[in-house]
């Protein structure tokens, strides 16, 4: 029997699938075990079945799990159980300097610093911008606005100022003295939420190297960590003895150098794992699998795009920098070629710089890729300026010269002027909604089409012993024609380097 299978043939097959179909041809490889008895059971009749929770909804059951502490009863009876008691958070106000653009984008930015804040679990009371033309190097907002801010924050009873802007260290401790409250810029903010969500060993040794190199500079030191140390215990003089004499050290030099420290650790850390994660790439460049990184600024829907194509569980909320940690599965095309697809981090505006050299080795995921899915949030007002620095980010990483597929997602949600404008500036871009599966065959239709093709074209006949051989093409490569004759197994293929070595002996004659 002879059956053709082509590129074209496959995706004119799949638009017209439904969504069962649809998963079964998109499908998942993660190395796992996938029979019939462990799969989750995600339709038809679910009577006598446990629906087992994934990955990622056990992560955000944790996440927003309740947990009992201790010691934190006022009560003036003695009672035996622990008291659920609810977290209270910082009271916080922004502030912003507005330096170019319109008063929409600063109020944007204003509006995203509001989500940041929120993220880390603060309250917002109000926000306030000033027109300026660079921020003021003492106070970050002048002396006039800083003594309106204090009446603000005595007003509101806020116990936090958040700037929407990096401040030097004279700044921060100017403002503090100011305002009387604690000052934290959003590069600190950013920080402490990566802090929060990091759960792999690698990814809370970058979040920490990266919180290292924001603080080495910004160390502060009073009272006895203004005074000299002597060198250690000895007879006569201030220092220890032989070679310790001398004017010692003062603790805010002690804690500068165990931070160096401390960070050269991390780095040698972060060398090792990265090490495995190269291991891991070139296994897959050896094989010639195309990588697809999924990119795009934070809470655009990239873990939600990737567990709707792949069906992977990871973590999905509705937070900024909810998913850290990068995930990778194999997925297939229709036609039946094999990809991997990686979530990665999520991007924005002003990225601190420390994150992305903390962070470089993740990030080279997408700098390495053959493809990546910039996904864009429909649902905001101006997604250009998402776009714009998410770009910003590639020119960073140096991914500007790898293909780029947009894909807007939240069509549902969005505004039709919005993406009418997307269009005209990006006639190619794609229109999903992982939320509803919205657009999805034509994203995949597309993803196959931009993917780059296995460079060798081979026409083999494999003989019925080695149907390890018939089975690597299927797996590896793209089978376009498949024949069973009394002889073997006639195959016409694209395969990768290594594969087409080994199907040598069994190339058929094209005289």
């Amino acid at each position: 029997m002879n059956t053709a299978d082509t590129r074209g043939s496959a995706r004119d097959g799949f638009e017209a699938a439904d969504e069962e179909t649809l998963h079964d041809t998109f499908t998942v490889e993660d190395g796992t075990d996938t029979d019939e008895g462990s799969r989750r059971d995600t339709g038809g009749d679910r009577s006598g079945t446990w629906d087992v929770p994934d990955q990622g909804e056990m992560e955000l059951a944790d996440r927003h799990a309740l947990r009992r502490v201790q010691g934190l009863s006022t009560e003036l009876t003695d009672i035996t159980e622990v008291e659920y008691r609810s977290l209270r958070l910082e009271r916080v106000v922004l502030i912003g300097v507005w330096t170019n653009g319109t008063q929409i984008d600063a109020d944007n930015s204003l509006v995203e610093l509001a989500a940041l804040s929120e993220t880390a679990g603060a309250l917002v009371l109000e926000g306030l911008t000033q027109r300026r033309s660079k921020p003021d190097p003492a106070t970050y907002v002048g002396k006039g606005k800083a003594a309106e801010l204090r009446d603000i924050v005595e007003a509101t009873g806020a116990d936090t100022v958040i700037c929407d802007g990096e401040l030097t260290p004279g700044q921060l401790r100017q403002l503090e003295d100011v305002v009387k409250v604690k000052v934290v810029d959003r590069t600190a903010l950013i920080l402490d939420i990566f802090a929060q969500h990091a759960r792999s060993s690698e990814g809370k040794a970058q979040v920490e190297l990266a919180q290292l190199s924001y603080l080495l500079p910004r160390l502060r030191g009073w009272g006895d960590s203004l005074s000299r140390q002597a060198g250690g215990s000895g007879g006569g003089g201030a220092g220890g003895g032989v070679g310790l004499r001398g004017p010692g050290e003062t603790k805010i030099e002690t804690d500068r150098r165990r931070i160096n420290d401390k960070m050269a650790k991390l780095r040698r850390q972060l060398a090792h794992m990265r090490t495995a994660r190269d291991v891991k790439r070139d296994v897959r460049r050896t094989r010639e699998v195309p990588s697809v990184a999924i990119a795009g600024y934070t809470n655009a829907g990239k873990s939600s795009l990737l567990n709707r194509l792949t069906g992977a569980g990871v973590l999905v909320e509705n937070a900024l920098f909810a998913t850290l940690d990068p995930t990778v599965r194999q997925a297939r095309t229709p036609d039946g070629r094999g990809f991997t697809l990686s979530d990665t981090v999520g991007f924005v505006r002003h990225l601190p710089h420390q994150l992305v050299e903390a962070f470089r080795s993740t990030l080279e995921e997408v700098a390495d890729a053959d493809l990546i899915l910039h996904v864009i949030d429909g649902s905001h007002p101006d997604p250009e300026s998402q776009i714009t620095a998410v770009r910003e980010v590639f020119a960073d990483i140096d991914a500007t010269e790898v293909p780029e597929l947009i894909v807007v997602n939240k069509v549902d949600a969005a505004d039709h002027d919005v993406l009418k404008a997307l269009r005209t500036r990006h006639p190619g871009m794609v229109e999903v909604s992982a939320r509803t599966g919205e657009g999805i065959p034509a994203l995949i239709t597309a993803l196959a089409e931009a993917l780059p093709e296995l460079a060798h074209e081979v026409r083999v006949r494999v003989p019925y012993s080695r149907g390890d051989l018939v089975a690597k093409m299927h797996e590896e490569g793209r089978v376009l024609a498949e024949e069973h004759t009394a002889e073997g197994t006639e195959l016409h293929a694209f395969v990768s380097r290594m594969l087409a070595g080994k199907l040598e002996d069994y190339a058929l004659s094209t005289a």
